[in-house]
């Protein structure tokens, strides 16, 4: 009777990887597999898949990583479990939707091809990719991509190369995958420079089988003979790979011949003394090479890196390299200040790139050493907050910004004068507001006027529209540039009109002036107009100082006493009262407040400055009562005026700005403004207290088309 045929996935399940496959993975596959159309393109997709199973299976990937590396290399597979992955397998939905989030790298490698900050797209990568367990699934499809590539057409093969060259060795020698970062880097190598590749290969002596079976037999000797001295350590070695030999030789500008250190063994001790004794025995064991010793303890290198090394003639004649170190010396050679990567590539200065660097490599080798692999995982979520994002020109260039950028710390991290003549901008081909938060892997366009025209609110940090210091500094050094009288008017104009919105044009400044260490008003006017204090900063200065003083209106202040945390006033002296807010002025939170004792309504609470107060108390002094805010929350109502240009869609951007700043919309009303094309409209909001209505205004007036907002 004839056997079954195999399928692909007896073939899949077959090899080593599937051994980490828990039951549930393995029947998410079974059931992918069952409900998938017939895909021919599975079967010539088979090999490369083989490949990159085995690869990961070297790196003893777990179980989820193997399932989405199948799912995605078999769309059909995928498209058939897509319904439910994420709630079922959230990890394995994770990790295939970072492989499809890294076609958006490969892609802009390709349209600059291979040209440009090839850093800033291997920042990007692992900016989008939520899961960093994806980075082996790729390094092992590439791996498997470039030792099927020999029989591809030159220029794919050419283009493989240049991606395998730019982005996944570089990647793999981070994160210390050895295993995979060699091949990959040789093959990349063999693949650009053909002629070169032959020429270091034929300069050999033996193959890299042949040098790995050396190295084994003298790591033994080396081991059999520190043991004789007492001294308890490990070994291990590797073969100089040809890639690496040919990077050194032109690094250096030496010939092949002056190269000792084709092969390479590391001795790992537990103290400074027994890396010397070790020495010892290297030198006893072997003739060591004249001048080929450098003492890296005594002398550590600028990055902090420590080591012995040493250069001896081995077994067979032939020369050989070893280093010897602690184990904390080479944790933090691997993972710390003088890792092996930042001195080689010239990497560094990025500190949540390090942190993702260093924990991928801490989980990958938590898994290999059979640690605590779900805790790292955890602890990876909370501890890498990412704190830059990567975003894209029109042309495909990779521009580095902090977390909650906008479009305009685009335009100033690209040239100063593109900052100052910004206009608008284009998100993925989107225009959106220059305050909007751009993401990693935004592609941004900049639309600029003919002339540098910034503008003063963009300095105000409750507006939202830089968030880098250096975007902030290039706009505050354009206005200090100005003549004192422009900086005096725009800053008069610009606290005139924060004070009217919010009723306390007629405050006394002084205390404004003494918390902000300005001789004048005039100097307090030039402060607010270079951005050095924002006009919401003032007002705030001039509440505080009302509401630490009684209202110049009130009676005697009698003795204080708490307030009562179940209420939302505290009628200083009275107890058990019924409070209102005043419908004339409606007070909120924060603001300088006093009460009327009314004849029927109990007390009436007014804004200090209300002049409907100021009549009542100018003929029955006697009823002002000093009023304090408690200590309970709460939505208060406010009515605002918004004028401005009468203009499409001007209601619906509105509206959703006040959804963003949490605030409620109660009612709206409009007529025509002052003319044709104009509008007015009234709004009543509630909000939780003046601190929120002062920076919902100034997000109001940032409106394209809005000239004022303020408090009725």
């Amino acid at each position: 009777m004839a056997s079954a045929q195999r399928t692909p996935l007896d073939t899949l399940l077959a090899l080593p990887a599937a051994a980490a496959l828990t039951p549930p993975l393995h029947g998410l596959l079974e059931t992918a597999a069952a409900k998938a159309v017939a895909d021919p393109g599975l079967d010539q997709a088979l090999p490369l898949l083989v490949e990159t199973l085995r690869a990961l299976a070297l790196l003893q990937a777990d179980g989820e990583v193997v399932t989405a590396a199948i799912l995605h290399a078999a769309p059909t597979w995928g498209a058939a479990v897509e319904d439910g992955l994420a709630r079922r397998h959230p990890g394995v939905a994770m990790l295939v939707d970072g492989q499809r989030a890294a076609q958006q790298v490969w892609a802009l490698h390709a349209e600059r091809d291979g040209e440009g900050n090839q850093e800033g797209l291997r920042r990007l990568l692992l900016a989008i990719v939520r899961d960093l367990r994806v980075v082996p699934i790729l390094l092992a499809r590439q791996l498997a991509w470039m030792r099927a590539a020999a029989t591809a057409p030159d220029d794919e093969r050419r283009a493989l190369a240049r991606l395998t060259r730019d982005i996944h060795a570089p990647l793999a020698n981070r994160l210390g995958i050895w295993q995979l970062k060699w091949e990959l880097e040789d093959l990349a190598f063999r693949y650009l420079e053909p002629d070169t590749y032959r020429r270091i290969a034929g300069l050999l002596d033996d193959k890299r089988t042949g040098r790995e079976r050396y190295i084994e037999a003298l790591g033994r000797d080396l081991e059999e003979a520190l043991a004789a001295q007492g001294v308890r350590g490990e070994v291990a070695g590797r073969p100089k790979h040809l890639y690496s030999i040919w990077k050194k030789m032109q690094r250096k500008g030496i010939p092949f011949g002056e190269l000792y250190d084709l092969r390479a063994v590391r001795v790992l001790v537990h103290d400074i003394p027994a890396c010397y004794a070790a020495l010892g025995v290297v030198h006893a064991l072997w003739t060591p090479v004249p001048s080929e010793f450098d003492d890296y303890i005594a002398r550590p290198k600028r990055n902090d890196y420590r080591s012995l090394h040493t250069a001896v003639i081995g077994p067979e004649g032939k020369t050989l390299e070893v280093q010897i170190r602690t184990f904390d010396m080479h944790e933090q050679a691997e993972l710390g200040v003088a890792a092996h990567w930042r001195y080689k590539e010239g990497g560094g200065g990025d500190a949540a790139l390090e942190r993702k660097i260093e924990w991928m490599r801490r989980l990958l080798e938590a898994h290999q050493d059979g640690g605590d692999e779900a805790a790292l995982a955890g602890a990876l979520d909370t501890e890498l907050v990412e704190d830059r994002i990567y975003t894209l020109t029109p042309r495909g260039e990779v521009i580095d910004l902090p977390r909650d950028a906008t479009p305009l710390d685009f335009a100033y991290h690209v040239h100063t004068m593109v900052g100052h003549r910004c206009r608008g901008a284009k998100v993925n081909g989107r225009i959106v507001p220059l305050d909007h938060r751009l993401r990693s892997g935004d592609r941004v366009e900049i639309l600029t006027g003919k002339t540098a025209e910034p503008r003063r609110d963009w300095l105000l940090a409750a507006n939202g529209y830089l968030a880098s210091g250096r975007s902030r500094d290039k706009v505050r050094a354009w206005f200090h540039k100005l003549d004192r009288d422009r900086n005096l008017q725009d800053g008069r104009d610009m606290l005139d009109r924060e004070l009217k919105r919010l009723g306390l044009q007629h405050a006394d400044p002084t205390p404004a002036l003494r918390k902000f260490n300005a001789a004048g008003l005039d100097d307090l006017y030039v402060l607010v107009a270079l951005g050095d204090v924002g006009p919401h900063q003032v007002t705030r200065a001039l509440l505080e100082h009302e509401q630490a003083e009684p209202p110049a209106i009130s009676a005697p202040r009698a003795p204080r006493r708490p307030p009562k945390p179940s209420s939302a006033f505290s009628v200083v002296g009275v107890d058990n009262l019924l409070v209102q807010i005043a419908r004339c002025c409606r007070p909120l939170p924060g603001e300088a407040i006093a009460g009327y004792l009314t004849r029927s309504r109990g007390v009436s609470v007014h804004r200090a400055d209300c002049p409907a107060l100021q009549r009542l108390a100018a003929r029955q002094p006697q009823r002002v009562l000093p009023v304090e805010w408690g200590r309970s929350g709460g939505a208060h109502d406010a009515d605002v005026t918004v004028e401005g240009v009468d203009r499409k869609h001007l209601l619906k951007d509105l509206t959703n700005l006040i959804a963003q700043e949490d605030a409620h919309v109660l009612g709206i009303s409009s007529d025509g403004g002052r003319g044709l094309g104009r509008t007015r409209l009234r709004l009543q909001l509630r909000v939780r207290d003046f601190g929120q209505l002062s920076r919902l205004l100034g997000r109001i007036e940032g409106i394209a088309g809005v000239e004022r907002a303020y408090r009725e």
